[in-house]
């Protein structure tokens, strides 16, 4: 794994510059303000807990394994269990998670799986995903295939799935399963990969959004491999 591709990856201000993520995050919470919570709760699967004295109230998601508290109406994120504030590209998912199922009435998984191309804008998108998500995947793992469901296990609690010689599947957010698959090397060809979505991805996130979320599942598998 390139070890300056993965530092720019998490580099704040690289995924800061220009202020595109604090805009994005604005956008996005403005969206939500005067919304219904009870309804965002049902529609993205939350758990909301009931207003305090001061009328706040707490929406808890499962996002990538860990229970994030969503605070309402200042949508403070904090994982739950550290009390540490998410950073703000994780934030903008969240925000963007949370309008998507509410526009889209809680959209159920169709078990139908898409390629990043075929999402809407995704063969504009396509090159950032792949240079982000889907050739590192490749890189890290294709060497050994088999150690991508060790590791997904053991960081996402991810299931195998019948696709490729190895797979997994990655519940990233309540809605929102994702497929990282691997075909291991032979004589002739070379190892290959892909990452997959349910085809109701494109009711909740954007291409961009969606290859960003690639992202974010991918380098943390990548992390593990590298210690």
């Amino acid at each position: 794994m390139n070890a300056d591709l993965l530092a720019m990856f998490r580099n704040k201000k690289y995924m800061l510059k220009n202020g595109k993520y604090q805009h994005a995050l604005d956008l996005g919470c403005r969206a939500l303000s005067g919304k219904d919570p009870v309804l965002i709760a049902r529609f993205s699967r939350a758990h909301l807990e009931q207003a305090r004295d001061d009328g706040t109230i707490n929406l808890f998601l499962l996002f990538l394994n860990r229970r994030i508290r969503i605070t309402w109406p200042e949508f403070e994120c904090r994982d739950r269990l550290s009390g540490t504030l998410l950073p703000i590209p994780d934030k903008v998912l969240l925000v963007h998670y949370l309008n998507g199922a509410l526009n889209a009435g809680g959209p159920p998984e169709t078990h139908e799986w898409i390629a990043f191309q075929d999402l809407p804008d995704g063969r504009f998108y396509h090159a950032a995903f792949d240079k982000r998500a889907k050739a590192p995947l490749i890189k890290g793992f294709g060497a050994n295939p088999g150690l991508l469901q060790e590791a997904a296990a053991r960081i996402y609690h991810a299931d195998p799935i019948e696709i490729g010689d190895y797979g997994v599947v990655v519940r990233v957010l309540p809605l929102v399963p994702l497929a990282l698959v691997l075909w291991a090397g032979d004589a002739e060809f070379p190892p290959n990969g892909n990452i997959l979505f349910d085809r109701n991805s494109v009711k909740l996130f954007s291409a961009e959004d969606v290859a960003w979320l690639a992202g974010r599942v991918v380098y943390p598998l990548l992390e593990m491999m590298n210690k």
